[in-house]
């Protein structure tokens, strides 16, 4: 099942309008983060994981469920059953637990004025959010973990190309926002783009 045992009893908001729960995720023994972002016609949620109903209810209406990737399915298709929402998910992406309802690329705009943009590296079909609405706020899924007071690279062993993953994570430098939110690990909302920099003068040879 694709779906974690744990559940998150609470949500935190990180700006007005983009919710984050996290949980101890046993499948990878660490931790793993869902957003959902909220609009006038109601809430988007992205990468979902399980979250305790009287949490969950805050969010309605709930509108639609965006993935990133194969691997962050995990609650998607029961929350989809139980909402009566479509799910969006990459085209070409591998065989999942169920069929996408909507097929999105590189570029399209999708529910809660969420943008696909390409991030190729953990997988070829692996795609990050940009919520280009002020103050900008981009969700980076498999390319980086934050932790321990620093953004790391994912480790490169469940990368199937780890070059195309800091060549992903440079042009993030080239979108516009302000807060970073990961799969893994709390967001940074204090100049991210200084911390992106860090990371890839870290990893520069020599």
């Amino acid at each position: 099942m694709s779906e974690p045992s744990a559940r998150a009893r609470h949500m935190k908001e990180v700006i007005p309008g983009v919710w984050r729960w996290f949980v101890l995720d046993e499948r990878i023994n660490a931790e793993s983060d869902a957003h959902a972002v909220v609009v006038a016609s109601g809430t988007t949620l992205i990468d979902p994981l399980p979250l305790a109903e009287k949490a969950l209810r805050r969010l309605e209406p709930i509108v639609a469920i965006c993935l990133t990737a194969k691997c962050h399915q995990r609650s998607a298709w029961r929350y989809r059953q139980q909402f009566g929402v479509k799910v969006y998910a990459p085209a070409g992406v591998r065989p999942m637990e169920e069929n996408a309802d909507v097929w999105y690329r590189a570029g399209d705009l999708l529910p809660g004025g969420l943008q696909a943009i390409h991030t190729p590296g953990p997988e070829e079909v692996h795609y990050g959010f940009l919520l280009t609405r002020a103050p900008g706020v981009f969700f980076c899924p498999d390319l980086l973990m934050h932790g321990k007071g620093k953004i790391e690279f994912v480790p490169p062993a469940f990368h199937t190309d780890p070059a195309a993953t800091q060549a992903s994570v440079r042009r993030l430098l080239d979108l516009r926002f302000s807060v970073l939110c990961f799969n893994h690990g709390a967001p940074i909302t204090d100049n991210p783009q200084a911390a992106l920099r860090v990371l890839l003068q870290r990893a520069l040879p020599g």
